[in-house]
Protein backbone atom coordinates (compact mmCIF):
# COMPACT_ATOMS: atom_id res chain seq x y z
CA UNK A 1 0.00 0.00 0.00
CA UNK A 2 1.56 3.43 -0.99
CA UNK A 3 1.78 5.74 1.78
CA UNK A 4 2.47 9.48 1.51
CA UNK A 5 4.12 11.68 3.82
CA UNK A 6 3.65 15.59 3.57
CA UNK A 7 6.61 18.25 5.00
CA UNK A 8 7.17 21.67 4.73
CA UNK A 9 4.52 23.08 5.94
CA UNK A 10 4.30 26.01 8.88
CA UNK A 11 3.95 29.74 9.82
CA UNK A 12 4.01 31.79 6.65
CA UNK A 13 4.04 35.44 6.20
CA UNK A 14 1.51 37.08 3.92
CA UNK A 15 3.11 37.56 0.43
CA UNK A 16 5.46 35.25 1.55
CA UNK A 17 6.78 31.43 0.10
CA UNK A 18 5.97 27.86 1.08
CA UNK A 19 7.48 24.21 -0.26
CA UNK A 20 5.25 21.44 0.61
CA UNK A 21 6.71 18.07 -0.20
CA UNK A 22 5.15 14.35 -0.41
CA UNK A 23 7.13 11.49 -0.04
CA UNK A 24 5.85 8.11 -0.62
CA UNK A 25 7.75 6.35 1.83
CA UNK A 26 6.81 2.48 0.18
CA UNK A 27 7.06 4.36 -3.40
CA UNK A 28 6.85 1.35 -5.77
CA UNK A 29 3.91 2.77 -7.36
CA UNK A 30 4.26 6.24 -6.75
CA UNK A 31 4.89 7.00 -10.72
CA UNK A 32 1.32 5.35 -11.48
CA UNK A 33 -0.81 7.55 -9.88
CA UNK A 34 -1.75 10.92 -10.26
CA UNK A 35 -0.35 13.23 -7.23
CA UNK A 36 -2.71 15.96 -5.86
CA UNK A 37 -2.81 18.66 -2.60
CA UNK A 38 -6.53 19.27 -1.04
CA UNK A 39 -6.75 21.48 1.96
CA UNK A 40 -9.16 21.63 4.73
CA UNK A 41 -9.83 24.58 6.95
CA UNK A 42 -12.29 23.65 10.13
CA UNK A 43 -16.00 24.02 9.09
CA UNK A 44 -15.49 24.42 5.33
CA UNK A 45 -15.30 21.93 2.62
CA UNK A 46 -12.42 20.27 1.53
CA UNK A 47 -10.76 22.23 -1.58
CA UNK A 48 -9.11 20.19 -4.46
CA UNK A 49 -6.20 23.02 -5.32
CA UNK A 50 -3.61 21.21 -7.59
CA UNK A 51 -3.45 18.25 -9.16
CA UNK A 52 -0.39 16.58 -11.46
CA UNK A 53 -0.54 13.80 -13.77
CA UNK A 54 1.87 10.56 -13.99
CA UNK A 55 4.07 12.21 -16.29
CA UNK A 56 4.04 15.69 -14.75
CA UNK A 57 3.40 16.90 -18.00
CA UNK A 58 0.11 18.26 -16.94
CA UNK A 59 -1.16 20.19 -14.26
CA UNK A 60 -4.76 21.37 -12.70
CA UNK A 61 -5.10 24.36 -10.48
CA UNK A 62 -7.95 25.38 -8.72
CA UNK A 63 -9.32 29.18 -9.55
CA UNK A 64 -8.14 30.43 -6.27
CA UNK A 65 -4.51 29.43 -6.27
CA UNK A 66 -3.83 29.96 -9.87
CA UNK A 67 -0.93 31.90 -10.58
CA UNK A 68 0.56 31.17 -7.35
CA UNK A 69 0.63 27.91 -6.76
CA UNK A 70 3.27 25.22 -9.06
CA UNK A 71 2.86 21.51 -8.28
CA UNK A 72 5.61 19.62 -9.73
CA UNK A 73 6.36 15.65 -9.18
CA UNK A 74 10.27 13.94 -9.34
CA UNK A 75 9.06 10.11 -9.99
CA UNK A 76 12.88 9.13 -9.30
CA UNK A 77 12.38 10.47 -5.92
CA UNK A 78 8.99 9.02 -5.27
CA UNK A 79 8.12 12.59 -4.59
CA UNK A 80 6.32 15.58 -5.28
CA UNK A 81 6.08 19.38 -4.64
CA UNK A 82 3.49 22.26 -3.98
CA UNK A 83 5.33 25.65 -4.44
CA UNK A 84 3.05 28.59 -2.93
CA UNK A 85 3.93 31.98 -3.89
CA UNK A 86 2.41 34.92 -2.54
CA UNK A 87 0.75 33.57 0.29
CA UNK A 88 -2.71 35.28 1.23
CA UNK A 89 -4.64 34.72 4.48
CA UNK A 90 -6.87 32.45 2.97
CA UNK A 91 -4.22 29.81 2.39
CA UNK A 92 -4.31 28.79 5.85
CA UNK A 93 -5.26 25.39 5.89
CA UNK A 94 -4.00 21.78 6.33
CA UNK A 95 -2.57 20.42 3.06
CA UNK A 96 -3.14 16.99 2.02
CA UNK A 97 -1.32 15.01 -0.77
CA UNK A 98 -3.38 12.44 -2.47
CA UNK A 99 -2.96 9.84 -4.64
CA UNK A 100 -5.54 9.38 -7.14
CA UNK A 101 -6.77 7.93 -10.34
CA UNK A 102 -4.65 8.78 -13.29
CA UNK A 103 -6.48 11.30 -15.59
CA UNK A 104 -9.41 12.13 -12.87
CA UNK A 105 -7.33 15.07 -12.09
CA UNK A 106 -7.56 13.91 -8.12
CA UNK A 107 -11.13 13.71 -8.05
CA UNK A 108 -11.10 9.89 -7.33
CA UNK A 109 -8.05 10.01 -4.33
CA UNK A 110 -7.02 6.35 -3.05
CA UNK A 111 -4.52 7.37 -0.98
CA UNK A 112 -4.01 10.09 1.95
CA UNK A 113 -1.25 11.56 3.16
CA UNK A 114 -1.55 12.89 7.12
CA UNK A 115 -1.60 16.35 6.17
CA UNK A 116 0.61 19.38 6.91
CA UNK A 117 -0.88 22.59 8.55
CA UNK A 118 -0.26 26.15 6.99
CA UNK A 119 -0.01 29.21 8.98
CA UNK A 120 -0.54 32.48 7.69
CA UNK A 121 0.33 35.45 9.94
CA UNK A 122 2.63 38.36 10.19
Amino acid sequence: QLQLVESGGGLVQPGGSLRLSCEASSGGTFYTYAIGWIRQVPGKERERVSCISVSGGSAYYADSVKGRFTVTRDNAKNTAYLLIDTVKPEDAAVYFCVAAQPGSQCRNVEVWGQGTPVTVAS
